[in-house]
């Protein structure tokens, strides 16, 4: 009579088991989906921020300025030094300076902050031309024919110049016979240089 109980138990006790394993399988167990997951966007490591002893090993003599650089969309400023003095007279030697600083390629601590630059290699600036308004610079290239983060890179960095700005404005011009342009830098175009802003063309005398 006791084993018949035994032999009865043990299928009882075997079923249990099993429906148990199964309940604990589906309760700590990861089931799959065909279906895709947005997670979100990856975290950025870009940080756009050049540490104190990279500014400093870079430090040079001359006169510091800063310039604006492209990085994750945005324009962003570093820290550069040029050998020309801020005056009145050395306009055309200051937008100079500050232009060869856009034209080349960031050294490697600033590359691999996440900075770049979209001003052409070969782009020149010189002085106004005959019966433009003053402050007038003008480009090798006409300023709308430029990339946009260009542009927006080269108002910026001169807008920070008291001697490049005109009531606020930097009046650009190309190198033909094109009415020259009134730009500015606004915080917009800093968030967003792909789009940056142009004033009416400026009124010759």
């Amino acid at each position: 009579m006791m084993r018949s109980e035994r032999r009865g138990r043990r299928p009882a006790a075997a079923v249990a088991g099993a429906v148990l394993c199964a309940v604990l399988a589906a309760g700590c167990g990861i089931r799959t989906t065909s279906v895709p997951v947005d997670a979100g966007p990856a975290p950025s490591r870009v940080p756009c921020a050049m540490p104190a002893e990279d500014i400093t090993t870079q430090a040079q003599q001359g006169i510091p300025v800063q310039v604006y650089l492209v990085c994750a969309s945005q324009l962003v400023t570093v820290d550069r030094t040029v050998q020309v003095q801020e005056t009145a007279s050395d306009r055309i030697k200051i937008a100079i300076a500050l232009l060869d600083q856009l034209r080349q390629e960031p050294p490697g601590a600033e590359r691999q902050a996440g900075f770049s630059t979209a001003v052409p290699s070969g782009l020149r600036v010189g002085g106004a031309g005959a019966g433009d308004p003053k402050g007038t610079l003008r480009l090798s290239e006409q300023p709308e024919d430029l990339p946009s983060q260009a542009l927006a890179q080269i108002v910026c960095t001169y807008s920070e110049s008291e001697s490049l700005v005109q009531d606020g404005t930097v009046t650009l011009g190309g190198p033909g016979n094109y009415a020259p342009r009134g730009y500015l830098c606004t915080s917009e175009t800093k968030a967003s240089p792909k789009a940056v802003p142009t004033l009416d063309a400026a009124k010759l005398p």
